[in-house]
C-alpha cells in the first residue's frame, strides 16, 4: 500500500530507491536490478546526469538514430534523431532521399525575436499609467545592464518594452511586454532574469512617481515569464519539383499524386480533427531533432500548437500547391531553439549531435528542424495518399512486436522474410509465431 514520506529529497539515492522499491513492488530486489541496469558504469557520467534534475533514480533510455541525405540550402546533413516511435528515422530518411535528386530543402530564417511579459495590477487611471511607463522606460532597461551586458556585446539583448492594457480581459489587468534577440542561446534563464529587474523597478519607481494617488502607487506584481508562443521567431523550410518528377513509379501518375497531397493538405487546414493529426507528425519529427539537441520540445510543442491555431481555429502548419506545372510544399514555423547553454554544453551525447550537425548556430538549427519537420510530413502525406500509412509503419513495428513476445534470431529471421509478403497487424504476428513454435515443437 502507499504511503508518504518526509524528507526524500535529503535522502540517498540509494535509499531513495529502497524506499521506492519496498512502498511499490513486490520484488524488490527485480525492480532494484531494473533500476540499476541502466546506470552508467562510468561514475562521473552518471554523477553528470544524476544532477539534471531532482530525485534522480536511474536513467531513461531513448534510440539515438540518423537520417542522412538531407540537403539543406545545397549544405549535406546527416540528422540525429532521438524518439522511440518505429518508422519516424525511416520516413525522415527516405524524404531526403527524395528530395536530394530534386533540388533539396531551401529554408530561411524570417525573424527571431523572443517575448517575455510582466504582469501587473494597477488600480488607477490608465493615462497616468501610460505616462509613467513613457518616463521610466529608459530606466527599466538602464537598471538591467548587469545583466544584458554579455548578451549585448554579441550583438543581442532587450528590442523593446510596450506597455498594454489588458483590462478588457481582467479588471485592473497590464503587462509589460518586451521582446528580446538572444542569439545562440534559448536565452529562458536570460529572459527571466530580465523580466524580474524590470518587475523590481517598476514597483520602486511607481512608489516615488509624484502623480499617482497612494493607491496607485502599489503596482502589485503577478508574475514575470518568457512566453513560449513565439509567432515572431520564424523559420521557413521548402521543397519544390516539376509535377512529373513527383512520382516514383507507374502506379500513380505525378499529376494525380500532386492534386491529392494537395488535397489531403487542404483537408488539415480546416478539419481540426485531422490538423492535430497532421500537426503531430510534423512534431515526430522537429521533437527528435530538439531531444537530440538539447533542446526543450515541451516548449516548442507548446509554441507550435498555439500559431496553428493563430487565426481562430487549430490548422495545418503546411502549405502545398501547384502552379505552372511546379508542385511546392512548404512550412513557416516558430522555434526558439539554442546551441549554447543548458544541456547542449553539458550532455556528452547532445554535444556529439551537434558536432554531427557542423556546430551549427541557433539560426542554422531552426532551419534543420523545421526541414526535418516538413520531412516527417511530406512522408506521411506521400503514404496516405498512396499505399496507406499502415503498410509502411506496421512493418517498421514489426520488430517491437517480435521483441514483446521474446522472439530468438531464427524467428525474427523467419518471420521477418514471412511479412515481406504478408500484412502485418499485431494479431497475425501472433498467430504466425504460435505456429513457428508450435511447428518446432514436433
Amino acid at each position: 500500500m502507499s504511503k508518504s514520506i518526509a524528507g526524500f529529497s535529503k535522502l540517498s539515492k540509494s535509499k531513495k530507491i529502497d524506499w521506492i522499491v519496498d512502498t511499490y513492488f513486490s520484488n524488490a530486489n527485480d525492480a532494484k536490478h531494473v533500476l540499476k541496469q541502466y546506470w552508467n558504469t562510468n561514475e562521473k557520467l552518471q554523477q553528470l546526469h544524476d544532477e539534471f534534475i531532482e530525485n534522480t533514480i536511474t536513467n531513461y533510455y531513448l534510440p539515438l538514430g540518423v537520417a542522412p541525405n538531407f540537403l539543406i540550402n545545397d549544405k549535406l546533413y546527416t540528422i540525429p534523431m532521438a524518439i522511440e516511435e518505429s518508422s519516424v528515422v525511416a520516413a525522415a530518411s527516405k524524404s531526403a532521399k527524395f528530395w536530394l535528386d530534386r533540388g533539396g530543402f531551401k529554408t530561411k530564417v524570417l525573424s527571431t525575436t523572443k517575448i517575455g511579459q510582466v504582469h501587473f495590477i494597477y488600480k488607477g487611471d490608465f493615462e497616468k499609467l501610460k505616462q509613467f511607463f513613457n518616463n521610466v522606460k529608459v530606466k527599466l532597461i538602464q537598471e538591467s545592464s548587469r545583466i544584458t551586458k554579455n548578451m549585448e556585446n554579441r550583438g543581442g539583448g532587450i528590442i523593446d518594452i510596450e506597455l498594454r492594457n489588458k483590462t478588457a480581459d481582467i479588471t485592473d489587468y497590464y503587462q509589460l511586454h518586451a521582446s528580446f534577440e538572444t542569439l545562440d542561446a534559448m536565452g529562458a534563464n536570460f529572459i527571466n532574469s530580465c523580466l524580474e529587474q524590470f518587475a523590481k523597478t517598476l514597483k520602486n519607481e511607481a512608489l516615488k512617481f509624484d502623480l499617482f494617488s497612494e493607491i496607485e502607487k502599489q503596482i502589485e506584481i503577478i508574475m514575470s515569464i518568457l512566453s513560449n508562443y513565439v509567432p515572431d521567431c520564424l523559420v521557413r523550410a521548402e521543397v519544390s519539383c516539376k509535377v512529373d518528377d513527383l512520382s516514383e513509379n507507374d502506379s500513380i501518375s505525378g499529376e494525380a499524386l500532386a492534386n491529392k497531397f494537395v488535397q489531403a493538405v487542404n483537408i488539415a487546414k480546416v478539419e481540426p480533427y485531422r490538423a492535430v493529426t497532421h500537426n503531430k507528425g510534423i512534431m515526430n519529427g522537429i521533437d527528435a531533432v530538439i531531444l537530440a539537441t538539447g533542446n526543450d520540445f515541451r516548449a516548442v510543442e507548446a509554441g507550435v500548437h498555439a500559431y496553428a491555431s493563430r487565426n481562430g481555429r487549430y490548422s495545418s502548419l503546411t502549405h502545398a500547391k501547384i502552379k505552372d506545372g511546379i508542385f511546392t510544399f512548404w512550412m513557416e514555423i516558430p522555434l526558439a531553439l539554442g546551441t549554447v547553454g543548458g544541456l547542449t554544453g553539458l550532455h556528452p551525447l547532445v554535444k556529439l549531435a551537434l558536432e554531427m550537425l557542423g556546430k551549427p548556430s541557433a539560426k542554422d538549427l531552426m532551419q534543420i528542424v523545421a526541414v526535418a519537420g516538413l520531412a516527417q510530413n511530406f512522408a506521411a502525406l506521400r503514404s496516405l495518399t498512396t499505399t496507406g500509412i499502415q503498410q509502411g509503419h506496421m512493418k517498421m513495428h514489426l520488430k517491437n512486436i517480435l521483441n514483446q513476445f521474446e522472439a530468438n534470431d531464427y524467428e525474427k529471421q523467419a518471420l521477418t522474410e514471412h511479412f515481406k509478403t504478408n500484412t502485418v497487424t499485431h494479431s497475425a504476428v501472433i498467430e504466425a509465431i504460435n505456429k513457428l513454435r508450435v511447428a518446432s515443437e514436433e
